[in-house]
């Protein structure tokens, strides 16, 4: 069990889909073969608080952009044994359709999210869609209700939310993209979520396609580096590899839920 300081971290897939790899690079690559791409949240485990990290999506948007809905956010969540209904934090690393399709399923929670990535939202790039084609307008109405209802907290760049839990701005992604850390008996571990899709496009320097600011990407992998050291590890948001790197959490949760930390 996590410490007063520390906590446990867990990656759970709940949909998937075929891809391949040029999909995944900025400007392509040489090689076309197969790269699929995993959808995932994250809970953060502590000895008296609980946390998650983005909240998926749902059937609509699984059917709309041809995605394989595995199993819903809170079914996911139900299987390390986490009522979604009662969760009284989410972090929104961003508000991409995969990032928060899932807030109806936590009806008793405050959303956590940067100033950048609301007005980013709602503002004047969005009737562009080459920005807004990642983005479902009801899931942005549904957060803009959030707030109205005083469910919504807004950070301005980098914010302790706990001892051992902070956000970080970034952007590239979106304008708002942030990133978490969070202190684990074995280090600093940074959850990426989309400021890297897979290892491989920080860990070779090559971006992934849907990007809103190419030099606030690139410099954000250094800042992943920076939050993570020393001894700590990055997890990127859609990589299956993750199950190849990181224990089950569980019996049967092979391919289902990691445990990162």
């Amino acid at each position: 069990m996590a410490g007063p300081s520390t906590y446990e971290v867990y990656a759970l897939k709940y949909a998937e889909r075929d891809a391949r790899r040029p999909e995944h690079f900025l400007g392509g690559d040489e090689h076309d073969v197969p790269m699929p791409m995993d959808y995932f949240i994250w809970a953060v485990v502590g000895a008296d608080a609980m946390w998650v990290v983005d909240t998926g999506f749902g059937e609509p948007d699984a059917e709309r952009r041809r995605r394989r809905l595995l199993r819903s956010p809170a079914d996911a969540l139900a299987t390390i044994g986490i009522d979604a209904s009662t969760v009284t934090d989410v972090i929104l690393t961003h508000v991409h359709y995969d990032h928060a399709g899932g807030l109806a399923h936590f009806p008793n929670a405050r959303f956590h999210l940067q100033d950048r990535e609301m007005a980013f939202a709602t503002g004047r790039h969005m009737t562009r869609p080459a920005l807004n084609h990642p983005f479902t307008a009801d899931h942005i109405a549904q957060l803009v209700h959030a707030a109205h209802d005083g469910r919504v907290t807004f950070h301005a760049g980098d914010d302790e939310l706990a001892g051992g839990l902070s956000i970080h701005l970034v952007g590239g992604h979106t304008d708002g993209m942030q990133v978490v850390r969070v202190r684990t008996a074995a280090g600093g571990l940074v959850l990426a979520s989309d400021a890297t899709h897979y290892y491989e496009n920080f860990e070779t320097g090559r971006p992934f396609p849907i990007v809103f600011d190419l030099g606030a990407m690139v410099e954000g992998w250094e800042t992943l580096r920076r939050l993570a050291a020393p001894g700590g590890a990055v997890i990127p948001g859609h990589d299956p590899a993750v199950f190849e790197r990181y224990p089950a959490a569980g019996p049967g949760l092979e391919g289902v839920v990691a445990r990162l930390a």
